[in-house]
């Protein structure tokens, strides 16, 4: 299977630049896949589709402030830093702009608070860094980080709050997982009334899952490895969800990708387990935990794009894009919402 082959035409200004006034606001695509038949709703509606003894898992990650500006010591030149994993103690992988002006032993100074020597020089801008410090790591890049939105988002976002989840807890992330946006405390509050079980994962999300695909042969893509936890309590219950036969909803690419890991690990099973995962889903990937996925609409040519495809088939998850572009659904992270069931 080739890259070109997940390619759509997708115009500018359905690109979401901003968070609806209320997160459950957005549309909603539900697509059978037993019959192909598909419903234009809206988030809210999402309750409708769940049913007493499914489980709905989400990922708690939580956002870094991981965009970090800072200058060379010696030329005062202006380097942007997006950290994207912790290594070892105070090392971490980063993405670095302009990358050609970050050698191996550049020191870069943020604002006289704190201090990145660079320590390995990577491929295609990654760099790894030992960040010098007085206190607290996280103290420091909350006073002085900004919110790492994706580079086609514009617009300065007014509450950092709208680029995390309700249920945000465990913080390491570079990205959202965007598909658990649309929910608010309220309409989990009426699922569990349902019945529904809710539980919770952790993968903090890196650059690895967002970036564009570009090798053709995809076969040849290697994903950026990222961290994972499940507890023995989200384990025991999808274990027993399965067992009684009724549905694993993952919420989002990243949470369908750890439960996934792990089950492949598993003979089909959940474990509590933690660890590094590369996992890359695209189309004949054989799912062994998830029965019903809620994702955002990707960018074309992306791993993201690929697994959704996967979990259905290519040709009608690209004709359901162009019924998206057609009826003006927003994408990416601020975007709308659809429930592949």
């Amino acid at each position: 299977m080739k890259l070109k082959d997940f390619d759509f035409y997708l115009p500018e200004n359905l690109i979401a630049q901003v968070p609806l006034e209320k997160r459950d606001a957005s549309k909603l695509l539900v697509v059978d896949r037993e019959t192909g038949e598909y419903y234009h709703k809206n988030f809210s509606n999402i309750i409708e589709y769940l049913n007493s003894g499914d489980t709905l898992v989400l990922n708690n990650t939580r956002v870094m402030p991981a965009r970090l500006f800072g200058e060379k010591i010696d030329t005062k030149a202006s380097i942007e830093v997006l950290l994207l994993k912790n290594t070892v103690d105070t090392e971490w992988e980063c993405l670095v702009k302009p990358a050609k002006r970050v050698k191996e032993g550049t020191v870069l100074d943020f604002a006289g608070i704190m201090k990145a020597e660079c320590t390995k020089v990577l491929d295609s801008g990654f760099r790894h860094f030992k960040f010098i410090f007085e206190g607290i790591f996280q103290e420091r890049l909350d006073e002085l980080g900004t919110m790492p939105l994706p580079p086609y988002i514009k617009e300065r976002l007014g509450d950092k709050e709208r680029y995390q989840t309700v249920y945000s807890k465990e913080i390491g992330s570079s990205a959202a997982p965007t598909a658990g946006l649309h929910f608010t405390n309220g309409l989990l509050d009426d699922i569990r009334r349902k019945g529904v079980n809710i539980t919770y994962l952790t993968l903090h999300v890196g650059l690895g899952t967002f970036r564009p695909v570009v090798v053709e042969d995809l076969e040849s893509h290697v994903m950026h490895s990222e961290y994972y936890m499940i507890s023995k309590n989200t384990a025991d219950i999808i274990n027993k969800t399965k067992l009684e036969g009724k549905k694993v909803i993952a919420v989002g690419t990243t949470t369908t990708r750890t439960l996934e890991t792990v089950a492949r690990d598993n003979n089909g099973l959940i474990k509590e387990s933690s660890g590094w995962t590369d996992i890359f889903i695209y189309p004949g990937f054989d799912f062994k935990c998830v029965d019903n996925l809620i994702t955002n609409f990707h960018l074309p040519k992306s791993s993201l794009i690929m697994l959704v495809s996967a979990f259905y088939n290519r040709e009608s998850m690209l004709e359901l894009y162009d019924v998206a572009v057609k009826n003006k659904y927003r994408f990416f992270s601020f975007g709308d919402a659809m429930f592949i069931k």
